[in-house]
C-alpha cells in the first residue's frame, strides 16, 4: 500500500516537474510578444489620435492586409479557429508566421481606426509560438493538444492581466459543454507565467472600479450580498446581455457571407469596409468607435473606462460599436472580438442601468464580463475575470450575469471551430 501511494507522488511529481520544464520558457516567450504587441498597439493608437488623417487611408490599409495574408499567410487566416481545430485534432499544425502576422496586421488595423480587440492576436501568438516550441521539443499529438492550449491560456492571460482567467477560458473554450482537466496545470502555470512577464516587461493593464453599493441595495445579511430586487435587474439585464452576444456573432458571420457574395473581387471586400467605417465616423460625427475603445481620443469620449461612470455612454453606444466591430472584422481586418465585447457590455450595461435605475459602475462591470461570456461560451472563465478585475465582493452577481448570459447566446458564437460538446439545454427541454 505504502509502496503504490509513494509510486503514485511519484508520477504526479515527475508530470510536475516536466510539464513546469516545458511550460515555463514558452510562457515566457509568448508574453514577452505580447509585451511587444501591447506596446505597438499602445503607439499606434494614439499616434492615430494626434494625426486623424490616417483615417482615409483605412481602405489602403485593409487592401494591404488582404494581400499580406494572400501572399504570406493563407494557411493562419482561419487564426483562432486554426488553433482551436489544431486542438481537437492534430494535422498541418500552426504556422510559425502565424504570431508576427497577426501582430502586424493587428497594428495596421488600430493604427488606421479599424474597430477590433486584441485578445485574437495575443491567443493566435500563444498558438503560434507554442507549436513552435512542440516541434522543438518533439512532443507527441496528446502533449500538443496540451501545450496549445497552454499557449491560448499564456496568451489570454498575458494581454488582460488575468491569469487565472486565462487558463480557465483556454479550458472552456474549445468544446461547449466539456472541460479538458489533463491541461489544466500547464494552462495555469502558462497563464500565470505570461501575465508576470508582459509586467517583468513595465507594460501595464487598464484599471477598473465600481462604486460600492449602498446598505440599503444589499439582501439582510453579510454572506449574500444580493438584494431581491437587484437580483431581478441582474437576471433581466444579462438575459439582454446574452442577446446583444448573439447579435453580435450573427452579425459579424452576415458581413462576411454577405461581402463574400456580393463583391467578386476579394480585396476590395476591406477596401469597403474601410470606406464604410470612415462614412459611419462622418454621420455619427465622433471617433469614439473607432480602435480599441478603451483611452478616449478627447475628453468625454465614450470608453470602456467612461461606462463606469454616469452618463459615460450614450444609449446606443453599444449598437454603434457591435456595427463598427462587425464591419471591421467581417470584411477582412485582423485584431481580436473580446475589447470590443467589453466594450458593447459595459456601454450596454451602462444604459440598462439608466433605464433599471440600478447601479451604474456595478451594470457596466456585468456587461463587461456577461456579454464575452456569452459570445464565446466560457461563462467560468468571464465569472472568475469579474473577480480578477473588480474583486470578489460581488462575486455572485458576476456568476448569475454570466451563466445567464451564456444560456440566452445560443448555442452559437464568435468561434465557428468550437464543438458542442454537451448542448446547454437536451433536446426534449
Amino acid at each position: 500500500m505504502v509502496k503504490k501511494l509513494f509510486s503514485q507522488h511519484y508520477s504526479i511529481l515527475k508530470y510536475l516537474v516536466r510539464w513546469s520544464l516545458i511550460i515555463i520558457p514558452v510562457a515566457i516567450a509568448i508574453g514577452s510578444m505580447v509585451a511587444l504587441f501591447l506596446w505597438l498597439l499602445g503607439w499606434a493608437i494614439h499616434y492615430r489620435f494626434a494625426h486623424k488623417w490616417l483615417l482615409y487611408l483605412l481602405p489602403v490599409a485593409g487592401v494591404a492586409i488582404h494581400f499580406l495574408y494572400k501572399w504570406y499567410g493563407v494557411s493562419a487566416e482561419r487564426g483562432n479557429n486554426l488553433i482551436i481545430d489544431e486542438i481537437h485534432q492534430p494535422g498541418a499544425g500552426v504556422p510559425k508566421r502565424m504570431a508576427p502576422l497577426i501582430l502586424v496586421t493587428t497594428v495596421i488595423t488600430h493604427l488606421f481606426g479599424g474597430s477590433a480587440g486584441r485578445e485574437g492576436t495575443a491567443v493566435q501568438i500563444g498558438g503560434s509560438i507554442a507549436n513552435l516550441f512542440a516541434s522543438w521539443f518533439k512532443l507527441t499529438d496528446a502533449d500538443k493538444q496540451v501545450i496549445l492550449t497552454a499557449g491560448i491560456a499564456a496568451g489570454f492571460g498575458a494581454v488582460f492581466g488575468t491569469p487565472l482567467t486565462g487558463a480557465v477560458f483556454a479550458l472552456e473554450v474549445i468544446a461547449i459543454g466539456r472541460i479538458q482537466y489533463n491541461a489544466l496545470l500547464p494552462c495555469l502555470i502558462a497563464g500565470i507565467i505570461g501575465d508576470l512577464t508582459v509586467a517583468a516587461w513595465g507594460v501595464h493593464h487598464t484599471q477598473y472600479h465600481i462604486d460600492h453599493l449602498a446598505a440599503g441595495e444589499y439582501f439582510n445579511g453579510q454572506h449574500l450580498q444580493t438584494g431581491f430586487l437587484l437580483l431581478g435587474k441582474v437576471i433581466l439585464a444579462s438575459a439582454v446581455f446574452g442577446l446583444a452576444a448573439l447579435a453580435f456573432s450573427k452579425t459579424i458571420h452576415a458581413v462576411k457571407s454577405i461581402s463574400l457574395k456580393w463583391i467578386k473581387t476579394t480585396w476590395l471586400i476591406p477596401a469597403c469596409g474601410g470606406l464604410i467605417i470612415i462614412g459611419l465616423t462622418f454621420i455619427i460625427g465622433k471617433p469614439d468607435y473607432l480602435s480599441l475603445g478603451v483611452d478616449p481620443e478627447y475628453p468625454g469620449a465614450v470608453t470602456i473606462v467612461s461606462a463606469f461612470q454616469h452618463g459615460g455612454a450614450d444609449a446606443f453606444s453599444w449598437l454603434w460599436k457591435l456595427i463598427y466591430t462587425a464591419v471591421t472584422l467581417g470584411t477582412g481586418f485582423k485584431g481580436g472580438e473580446v475589447t470590443p465585447l467589453f466594450y458593447i457590455g459595459a456601454t450596454l450595461g451602462n444604459t440598462l442601468a439608466t433605464l433599471l435605475d440600478a447601479p451604474v459602475s456595478l451594470f457596466a462591470a456585468l456587461g463587461f464580463i456577461a456579454v464575452f461570456a456569452g459570445a464565446t461560451n466560457t461563462p467560468l472563465a468571464c465569472t472568475i475575470m469579474g473577480i480578477e478585475l473588480f474583486g470578489s465582493e460581488y462575486a455572485v452577481l458576476f456568476g448569475v450575469a454570466c451563466f445567464t448570459a451564456y444560456y440566452f447566446s445560443g448555442n452559437s458564437g464568435i468561434y465557428s471551430a468550437q464543438k458542442i460538446a454537451t448542448p446547454k439545454i437536451t433536446a426534449d427541454e
